[in-house]
């Protein structure tokens, strides 16, 4: 088994700790706090990285290009852009409660849907192994939960966030059940995102400068 090679412990406590994160990202209005929850996550998925690559040196690489882009310059890309923008996130389409709720459900839902159909979903024995089932269902519940993000708030600042959780999502999911190929940490550092999260905070600023405001529902006014 997998499991055998690597630190099962921490590897369930990091990647349970992401769904508790991911929620903090999502929920909270204060568009810096969101930023620092989401630092904490990043922290999480670099100590991730580093506890896979007891079975795959090449993780170490991504561990460390992931500490600079997820932890460190997207961070302060937010930061500076919510300086420009300001700290409170706009209105969101669903209210704090509902949101909570409608959270919650999704990720029960997709936790017990994905951690009962692993087999199905990635049918090799890896599916058995119990530490990467669960690691499995918390990258789906973190890639849903940046979906809700993405559908559910008009701010452009929380919405390129919850980019970056669909990213983590992504990433959990990849050197889960990928950990022991060398091309696993080629294709994690090719799909960093930092670049496409600087060229949308690039296009939130042309937002505010034309409207005064990061809300994206104002794009609609755009015209050619």
């Amino acid at each position: 088994m997998i499991s055998d090679l690597l630190p099962v412990s921490l590897i369930r406590t990091l990647s349970l700790t992401l769904v508790i994160t991911s929620v903090l990202v999502v929920e909270t209005r204060r568009l810096r706090a969101a930023v620092v929850a989401y630092v904490v996550q990043a922290l999480l998925i670099v100590a991730l990285l580093a506890s896979f690559a007891a079975m795959n040196h090449a993780l170490y690489w991504w561990a460390a290009t992931a500490l600079v882009t997820k932890a460190l310059l997207i961070p302060w890309f937010l930061l500076r852009y919510i300086r420009k923008t300001g700290t409170e996130e706009v209105k969101p389409l669903v209210g704090f409660a509902p949101s909570i709720l409608v959270a919650a459900v999704l990720m029960v839902a997709f936790f017990r849907l994905t951690h009962g159909q692993a087999a199905l979903l990635v049918p090799s024995a890896l599916a058995d192994d119990e530490v990467l089932r669960t690691n499995l269902a918390v990258a789906s519940t973190v890639f849903v939960l940046g979906l809700w993000a993405l559908l559910t708030r008009r701010d452009a600042v929380k919405a390129v966030i919850g980019l970056c959780l669909l990213e983590n999502g992504i990433h959990l999911g990849l050197v889960s059940f990928a950990p022991g190929l060398p091309e696993t940490a080629l294709f994690g550092v090719a799909s960093e995102v930092v670049v496409t999260v600087f060229l949308l905070l690039y296009v939130i600023e042309g937002l505010v400068h034309e409207f005064g405001t990061t809300d994206t529902y104002r794009l609609r006014e755009l015209r050619w």
